[in-house]
C-alpha cells in the first residue's frame, strides 16, 4: 500500500458541509487556506487544462461580500425579493472570516468541452473540502442562483468567458462534528461481469 488506507477512508467518511452560521469567530490563517487551495489544484484536469481560478476574501474583506450578497440575490430574482432570505445572508458572514469564490476559465484552445472543465472544477472543491476536514474545518459549497450574473464574474476577476462556481465557505465549527451516513452500496451500484450477474436495488425512499 502506497498510504495508510484506513487513515484515507476515515477522511473521506468523516467530511462534513456546515452551514456558514455554525462557524465560530476564530480565525482561519492564510496559510492554512493556501494548502486547502493547493490540494484543490491537484484535482484530476484533462488536457493539463487546470481550469479552476480562486478569490480568497479574508478577514476584513468578508465584508464586501456581506455587502455585495444581499444586492446580488435583489437583482437575481427582481420584484420577488424574500426579506428573511437577504437578512440570512447578512447574517451568515456574523462570525464567517474566510470565503472562497470559485471560478472556472476554460481552455483557450477549446480542446476540453466546458462540461468537462466543470467536472474537474468540482473535483477541486471535494480535495479543498478534504483538506479542511484534516485541519478541522468545517466547509460549505453553495451555488446561488445569482452567482451567475455578470457583476459577480467580474468580483471574482473572471474574464468573459469564464464562470463562476459558487461560493466555498470555511470556518473553524462552533459545536461539535456531526454524524452523517450513505446508502449501502448494493443501493448504488449494479455489477456486471465476473461478480455473479448483473444485480442491483431499487431505491426506496424511507418513511
Amino acid at each position: 500500500m502506497r498510504h495508510n488506507l484506513s487513515d484515507v477512508s476515515t477522511l473521506i467518511r468523516d467530511r462534513r458541509s456546515f452551514a456558514p452560521e455554525a462557524f465560530s469567530s476564530r480565525r482561519v490563517h492564510r496559510d492554512v487556506v493556501e494548502e486547502i487551495l493547493r490540494a484543490g489544484t491537484w484535482a484530476p484536469t484533462h488536457g493539463m487544462t487546470q481550469p479552476w481560478r480562486f478569490t480568497v476574501f479574508l478577514g476584513e474583506a468578508v465584508d464586501e461580500l456581506k455587502e455585495a450578497l444581499p444586492e446580488w440575490y435583489t437583482t437575481f430574482v427582481g420584484d420577488e425579493v424574500n426579506e428573511a432570505k437577504r437578512e440570512k445572508l447578512k447574517r451568515r458572514f456574523e462570525t464567517c472570516n474566510c470565503v472562497i469564490g470559485i471560478g472556472m476559465v476554460p481552455d483557450a484552445n477549446q480542446r476540453i468541452s466546458r462540461e468537462d472543465e466543470e467536472w474537474a472544477v468540482a473535483s477541486a472543491v471535494q480535495n479543498m473540502h478534504l483538506m479542511c476536514t484534516a485541519y478541522g474545518l468545517g466547509a460549505k459549497w453553495t451555488t446561488p442562483g445569482f452567482m451567475g450574473l455578470p457583476e459577480v464574474r467580474q468580483a471574482f476577476g473572471l474574464p468573459e468567458e469564464g464562470k463562476v462556481m459558487g461560493l466555498f465557505y470555511v470556518g473553524y465549527p462552533a459545536g461539535n462534528w456531526p454524524h452523517s451516513h450513505r446508502w449501502p452500496l448494493e443501493f448504488v451500484t449494479r455489477w456486471k461481469g465476473d461478480q455473479g450477474g448483473s444485480r442491483a436495488h431499487e431505491i426506496r425512499p424511507s418513511v
